[in-house]
């Protein structure tokens, strides 16, 4: 019969129990690094994603309505920085000519600040612009690694798709990555080719396009395309396929919309 143990002591045993505790904090901290982001309910994801997309236009103290609306923009960076389409803009937004290029930014009670904006950096090939506001800093949105977009992935697009109807209160839509290919941007004239678009034609340089299985409108130009269980931006809502005139596409929306992978804007960024 074999001889019973003594037990050990008191304080071997605690230093066992913390040592047993560590190496258990330890390795959950090595699956939570391989874990992927949790996802977060989309009710959640709205209630904050609306406060950083504002409506981009132009203001004029004479002009009737003073806010001009053109677009979507949304909130990026330092927080003073606001991604949207290039076409957006309006034709004189590098010069001092008629109202000035502005964002509206919503407040808890009252009427909507105004706030001055210029372009910071532009890329018209790709249609996207990013404008740098004046005043304090807003709550930026986060955007995805570039390439990180999926086909069939769950995604919502956020804007102002009537302009200013409901109070420019930003709406909601939601579907999936439809596919992802290639495309060019027209230019709507003959005389919007530079000499770099031109360059572009002839090499058939294509470029990346988001094409979604959700309703977007007009207005939508400009807004962030998001992932639904994340909110981390994948693009820029940039073209609506309509079907006939454009005031078909509130009556008749064909539900195909087009985005911007998020991988231009952070090229913009970064060469600005």
């Amino acid at each position: 019969m074999r001889a019973r143990q003594p037990a050990p002591p008191a304080a071997d045993r605690r230093g066992r129990r913390r040592l047993l505790l560590a190496l258990a904090a330890a390795a959950a901290a090595t699956a939570g690094s391989t874990r992927p982001v949790q996802a977060a309910d989309l009710r959640d994801l709205v209630s904050t994603i609306r406060n950083s997309v504002l409506p981009v236009g132009t203001f004029g103290a004479t002009d009737s309505p003073r806010f001009g609306f053109r677009g979507s923009g949304f909130v990026v960076g330092d927080g003073t920085l606001i991604a949207t389409n290039y076409h957006v803009l309006p034709a004189f937004a590098d010069t001092s000519v008629g109202p000035r290029l502005a964002v509206l930014v919503r407040k808890v009670l009252g009427a909507p600040d105004v706030r001055a904006a210029r372009v910071h950096a532009s890329d018209r090939a790709r249609d996207l612009a990013v404008l740098k506001i004046e005043g304090a800093p807003l709550a930026p949105l986060q955007l995805a690694e570039a390439g990180s977009a999926r086909e069939g992935q769950s995604v919502a697009l956020m804007g102002f798709p009537i302009g200013d109807a409901l109070g420019f209160a930003p709406v909601t839509h939601r579907g999936i990555i439809a596919s992802i290919t290639s495309a060019a941007l027209p230019a709507p004239t003959a005389q919007s080719l530079d000499p770099r678009a031109v360059m572009r034609l002839r090499e058939g340089n294509n470029f990346e396009v988001l094409q979604l299985d959700a309703t977007a409108y007009p207005g939508n130009s400009g807004g962030p395309l998001f992932d639904a269980d994340t909110g981390q931006v994948l693009g820029i809502v940039n073209m609506v396929l309509v079907k006939g005139s454009r005031e078909s596409a509130l009556s008749s929306p064909t539900g195909i919309t087009y985005a911007i992978p998020v991988r231009y804007l952070h090229e913009l960024l970064l060469a600005r």
